[in-house]
């Protein structure tokens, strides 16, 4: 008898088929690609589903990079467990979302389902003193490399995939019996912050970056309760934005009592079906990330409307939560790191358009990842603010009066920029 394939867990990431109708995915059946994207992603996730299948049962060995995913349902009350490929060797690229740039949604996604999940529930407050699957958990955090691991299930995991805006998605996941973990070499960095229970979470977080922990080996310590003074559970979506926020603001401290650059600087990127546009304007620290969602993309179902969401901050930072969610904070760390290393400060305007090549949420680290990667390419530089962002919007499709509209620190800059030549 075989079991109904669901391509979703139930209440995660439905959003993606029910932006096409069941009527124009029976006219398509997978060839016609009347949905307007590129590829079908149902096609893609089954390709995805059939990788792994083959080798799913009650029993998964193989080597966790190491991974962990902590959810958020049910919270405080949330599901904790590994994430671990059927594979043994080095497996690190599977959870090191710093080494994917230049890979394709095909490659990402069959990467990221082999990642099969174990689970178990605890309250958040029992990672303080952890115990049985949550200490060995943690204990697998702090290996240099990946670790050989066993996992028993109740029952063989589920035929689902598992995809978020914020997160990495992984594959199936069933409840675990039990959990075998062999010894291991620990990284003595991380070793440090997590026996160090004087040390505060942000504390943690900035002592491992400048030790150079990367950003989401820092995200996965933060989220299964190895940083702080009292260790807490955190779900693995807040945790990614909470680091990107605790690091970009403790980088911005030191961009904000630099000089500014002496021009006005345009990078250009494209990446996953999404072209990026970061304007720096030679002024005091000021940012601001937009994106335009073309219609038949993930989060647009319109047939005919491109809509955008964006957010803010000045000179003070910013208090209340970013509008556009998770990616505001990884571009924004991005953009602190570039002007870190360059030891200058600017106005930044970082934008996005999403065409219907972006057809899954694959999580902010590759919006990051992006950002990245253009502020370490060649720039366009102009003398005036003119020149610069009419050459920046000439290079996005929804063109200037759109962008001139959504953007506040643009309306800002041009009208102070027309004013200044008045009274000249």
């Amino acid at each position: 008898m075989h079991k109904a394939l669901s391509l979703f867990a139930p209440g995660e990431s439905q959003h993606i088929v029910k932006t096409i109708s069941a009527e124009l995915c029976l006219r398509c059946r997978f060839a016609k690609l009347l949905c307007g994207r590129p590829v079908c992603p149902i096609l893609l996730k089954l390709d995805a589903y059939n990788n792994v299948s083959r080798i799913l049962s009650k029993e998964v060995s193989g080597d966790t990079p190491p991974a962990a995913f902590v959810g958020t349902s049910g919270y405080p009350n949330v599901s904790v467990g590994p994430l671990l490929p059927p594979l043994h060797g080095d497996t690190r690229i599977y959870d090191e979302p710093e080494l994917w740039y230049g890979l394709g949604f095909q490659e990402i996604v069959n990467l990221r389902t082999f990642m099969v999940r174990g689970k178990e529930r605890y309250n958040v407050n029992d990672a303080n003193q952890a115990k049985g699957l949550l200490y060995d958990l943690q204990i697998s955090n702090l290996a240099i490399r990946p670790v050989s691991a066993e996992m028993v299930f109740s029952k063989q995991p589920s035929s689902t995939a598992h995809f978020d805006d914020d997160s990495p998605p992984f594959g199936p996941s069933a409840w675990l019996k039990k959990y075998r973990l062999n010894s291991q070499n620990s990284d003595r960095r991380l070793e440090y912050v997590f026996y160090d229970r004087d040390l505060g979470s942000t504390e943690g977080i900035i002592t491992l970056y400048t030790k150079g922990i990367s950003v989401n080996s820092i995200q996965r310590l933060l989220s299964v309760g190895m940083l702080g003074r009292k260790r807490r559970l955190v779900p693995t979506r807040w945790s990614i934005t909470a680091v990107d926020d605790a690091i970009s603001k403790w980088l911005l401290e030191r961009v904000k009592q630099n000089t500014t650059i002496d021009d006005f600087r345009v990078f250009i990127k494209d990446y996953l079906g999404s072209r990026y546009v970061i304007i720096m304007l030679p002024f005091q620290f000021s940012f601001e990330w937009i994106e335009a969602w073309y219609p038949k993309t993930t989060f647009n179902p319109s047939t005919s409307e491109v809509y955008s969401i964006g957010d803010f901050e000045g000179q003070r930072g910013r208090k209340s939560y970013a509008a556009p969610g998770g990616c505001y904070y990884s571009v924004r760390l991005a953009v602190s790191e570039y002007l870190d290393s360059i030891r200058r400060q600017a106005a930044v305007i970082a934008l996005r358009e999403i065409y219907p090549g972006q057809i899954l949420p694959l999580g902010v680290w590759n919006v990051r990842e992006a950002i990245r990667h253009a502020l370490k390419s060649s720039y366009k530089s102009f003398d005036s603010i003119e020149s610069s962002v009419n050459f920046a919007l000439s290079n996005l499709r929804m063109g200037e009066r759109f962008w001139r509209s959504n953007s506040r620190i643009l309306r800002q800059f041009m009208l102070q920029n027309s004013l200044d030549m008045f009274i000249t």
